[in-house]
């Protein structure tokens, strides 16, 4: 494993984000020096926080899984998460909504599950989705073991017993085939495939290794921060100071300065010099590219779609739905391809309605409701569309018109609040192609195929976030601070 040279008392990260909290605790945990520098006011990064008018909203990230991630970086310090965070799992972790009219509990007891898919889709799905789990099991387990949780150089590091099974179970073939080998109900397949869209490919098209994300969602359960998700930096950030990490928030790092091949600190926009023996840089790894480092990167990267989430106080509560609901659209393959590959916005979208009151009034002023909806979008990339020319509101209205065609009765009626979000407000802040979902998860863009966590040619250099390695989503973040740390420590990650 590649590893820093030199010394590395004295290390500066570049980014409060959940990857940056957890790469500071492990580096504190081994006696580093770390001053951790934050452009923004409040940690977080993505999984920041919004107040409009006595409402409150978590920017980024709705779900999570593993919650066991979070407490590994504290563990490294000496802490226990239950002292830091109120996690309650939510059952169900999805209700799931269908053109037909049908819906589905996903819930992450295996039995529950079971009788409930043998309810709605017929007692030989519900065999399929056992057989299912056994084998999603398997694969996160061989997956994390050997590969996820660990620094990968060069394509000789998968080379080990654990790829001959996965090559035996079929993870590298496509995802869609591999589903459709345990459910034949569109919904089910629907259900426990959409996830590939969070590695930035339809089913169609992602290997079948990431299953596992259908795995982390369904069946390993999901959790709601008491707080909200922006509650977990916001405990990171605590414990890391707590144990010696300085934190500097409100200031920005204009660049890495660098002498004789290796990085000596970072400018802020201030002027001040904060010298270092390593820097880790935790901002979107194309960005930090352009904007902190010197010399350009000049692979050319495929990126993720992005999405558009608008962010509503309301009035109106509906009984019938739960924490996180999905709505899927009659559409489903032709839905990809409109968003991947031709750049178009859905013409029948499947939606993501996460409604945080249900589980936690203090989301909003009493008797009200906050409501975050999601709608994968085209990157900028994919498709350069005017955002700031009056498409945000007509795509708001039009997200609005469906959610009221799907079953929210006078949503519209009922908004207080509302802050758009589109992929140029994410392109404003930081993130390549308009996507707060990074590169997309090809297989050149996989494993030791993926941006490495460490700088080409200046040795003190080490990255963390979605933008390397493992990849997208919060566990593969906050995994991706640790290996970030073993870079700098030289430990066995």
């Amino acid at each position: 494993m590649r590893v820093v040279t030199g010394p590395t008392d004295r290390v500066v990260v570049v980014g409060a984000g959940l990857g940056g909290l957890a790469c500071a605790l492990h580096l504190a945990a081994a006696g580093r020096q770390v001053t951790v520098v934050e452009r923004e006011p409040i940690p977080g990064g993505r999984a920041g926080r919004l107040s409009v008018g006595g409402y409150e909203f978590d920017t980024g990230p709705t779900v999570l899984t593993m919650p066991e991630l979070i407490a590994e970086p504290l563990a490294a310090v000496g802490e226990k998460l239950e002292d830091w965070l109120e996690l309650r799992p939510l059952d169900p972790a999805y209700r799931a909504y269908y053109p037909d009219g049908s819906t589905l509990d996903i819930r992450t007891d295996t039995t529950r599950m079971a009788a409930e898919i043998a309810r709605v889709c017929g007692a030989r799905e519900a065999d399929g989705y056992l057989r299912f789990v056994d084998y999603t099991r398997r694969l996160w387990q061989l997956e994390r073991d050997d590969f996820i949780d660990k620094n990968l150089d060069t394509p000789l590091d998968l080379v080990n017993v654990g790829l001959l099974k996965l090559l035996g179970m079929g993870a590298f073939r496509r995802m869609q085939p591999k589903i459709e080998q345990f459910f034949r109900d569109p919904r089910t397949q629907r259900i426990f495939s959409f996830q590939a869209m969070y590695a930035g490919l339809a089913p169609h098209d992602a290997l079948a290794i990431y299953a596992v994300i259908a795995y982390l969602d369904s069946v390993a359960g999901v959790y709601f921060p008491v707080g909200g998700m922006h509650a977990v930096p916001k405990a990171m950030a605590a414990v890391a100071e707590k144990h010696g990490v300085t934190i500097r928030y409100d200031t920005t790092v204009e660049r890495v300065l660098t002498t004789n091949g290796r990085a000596t600190g970072v400018v802020t926009a201030g002027g001040d010099h904060i010298p270092a023996d390593v820097v880790v840089l935790n901002p979107d790894l194309p960005i930090a590219y352009r904007d902190l480092l010197p010399g350009k990167r000049r692979r050319p990267l495929r990126y993720s779609p992005s999405c558009v989430v608008l962010h509503i106080g309301s009035d109106r509560a509906y009984s019938k739905i739960a924490h996180h609901n999905i709505h899927f659209g009659k559409a489903w393959k032709g839905t990809f391809d409109e968003v991947i590959n031709k750049g178009l916005l859905m013409s029948d979208p499947s939606l993501l309605v996460t409604n945080p009151t249900h589980t936690d009034p203090a989301y909003a002023p009493e008797g009200k409701q906050t409501y975050y909806v999601l709608a994968p979008a085209p990157n900028l990339e994919a498709g350069p569309m005017d955002w700031r020319g009056g498409l945000d509101k007509r795509y708001a209205d039009e997200i609005l018109r469906v959610l009221e065609q799907r079953g929210y009765i006078g949503f519209r009626d009922g908004v207080e609040v509302q802050r758009i979000v589109t992929p140029a407000d994410w392109a404003d802040e930081g993130m390549a192609a308009g996507t707060p979902f990074a590169a997309a998860h090809t297989f050149a863009q996989t494993g030791p195929f993926r941006p490495s966590n460490m700088h080409p040619t200046l040795p003190n250099v080490v990255f963390t976030g979605s933008g390397t390695q493992p990849g997208v989503g919060v566990p593969m973040v906050l995994i991706s601070g640790k290996l970030a740390a073993a870079r700098v420590t030289g430990g066995a990650r």
